[in-house]
C-alpha cells in the first residue's frame, strides 16, 4: 500500500506570477554579492552631500531667498536639499536598475541559472525592483541624515520625505529596469545618460521653474524628477496639498509599469 503522507506537496510554478517570498531570494543573491563593493554605496550616498555643501551651502551664502512652493521665500538651502534628496533616490535605484540589471542579464547570465530554480522572469523583475529600491532608500535616508544638521527638516510633514524619497526610487527602478531590458551594448548607456542629465539640471534642482522659458516649463513640469522633486519639497517645507497626491500617482503608475514591461521581455529574453 502506498503511502502519500511523506510526499512533499511542490507549489506549482506559474510563470506569468509574481511570487514575493521567491523574489526575495535575488535580493538575498544580492546582498551577498555587493557586501564586499560597500565602496560603491558610500561614493554614491556622499554624491549629493557634496552638492548640499558646495552649492546649498556655499553658493547660497551668496544668493538672496527664492521663491519657494506656495510662493513664500525661503533661503536657498532649503530649496536645494529636497531636491538633492529625490535626486539622491533617483540615482540610487536607476544606477542598479540599468548598469546592475544590464550586466547580470547580458554578461554575467545571472538570470539564466536563477532560472534553475523556482524563480520565474516576473520575479527576477519584481527581486530587482526590491533591490533597486532597496539601494535608493539608502542614499535617501543618508543624505537626509547629513541635511537634518542644516535645519531643512523643520515642518512635521518631513517625516514622509523618506517614504517620498521612497516612492521616487520605486519609480526610477521601474522605469530604468524597463529601459535596460531593451539595451544590446554598453554604448546605449549614453542615451541614459542623456536623458538623466537633463533632467537633474532643469527640473528645478538648483533654479525655480519660473526662470525657464514656457517652453522648457512644460517640458520639466512631465518628468519624473520633477514630479518627485516637488513631493520632497512640499512635505519638507510644509506645503501640503491634493497636487502632491496626483505626483505620488504619477510615480506609482510609472513603477507598476515598469515593473510590468521588465517582467515581459525578461520571459521574452530568457525564455527564447
Amino acid at each position: 500500500m502506498t503511502s502519500y503522507a511523506l510526499q512533499p506537496r511542490v507549489a506549482p510554478r506559474l510563470p506569468g506570477t509574481f511570487g514575493t517570498r521567491r523574489s526575495l531570494h535575488l535580493v538575498e543573491r544580492n546582498i551577498v554579492s555587493y557586501r564586499r563593493m560597500w565602496q560603491m554605496f558610500v561614493t554614491g550616498a556622499l554624491e549629493p552631500v557634496f552638492y548640499l555643501l558646495s552649492l546649498g551651502v556655499g553658493l547660497g551664502q551668496l544668493i538672496p531667498n527664492v521663491t519657494g512652493p506656495g510662493g513664500a521665500p525661503i533661503t536657498y538651502v532649503h530649496f536645494v536639499a529636497p531636491a538633492l534628496l529625490a535626486t539622491a533616490a533617483m540615482n540610487g535605484a536607476m544606477h542598479d536598475a540599468t548598469f546592475g540589471i544590464f550586466f547580470r542579464l547580458k554578461y554575467g547570465k545571472v538570470y539564466d541559472a536563477v532560472l534553475a530554480t523556482p524563480l520565474t522572469p516576473p520575479d527576477i523583475a519584481l527581486g530587482e525592483l526590491t533591490w533597486c529600491l532597496m539601494r535608493g532608500g539608502f542614499y535617501a535616508i543618508a543624505f537626509t541624515v547629513v541635511a537634518s544638521f542644516f535645519g531643512v527638516l523643520a515642518s512635521p510633514w518631513a517625516v514622509l520625505a523618506i517614504p517620498a524619497a521612497l516612492l521616487i526610487g520605486l519609480g526610477f527602478a521601474g522605469l530604468g529596469m524597463a529601459i535596460a531590458t531593451y539595451m544590446n551594448s554598453w554604448q546605449d548607456f549614453e542615451v541614459v545618460n542623456l536623458l538623466m542629465m537633463p533632467m537633474f539640471l532643469f527640473s528645478t534642482t538648483f533654479f525655480p521653474l519660473g526662470v525657464y522659458p514656457r517652453g522648457l516649463q512644460l517640458f520639466v513640469e512631465i518628468t519624473p524628477l520633477y514630479q518627485g522633486i516637488e513631493i520632497v519639497r512640499g512635505l519638507m517645507l510644509g506645503v501640503v496639498g491634493p497636487s502632491l497626491l496626483l505626483r505620488a500617482l504619477y510615480l506609482a503608475v510609472m513603477a507598476l509599469a515598469g515593473l510590468a514591461i521588465a517582467a515581459r521581455r525578461f520571459g521574452r529574453l530568457l525564455t527564447a
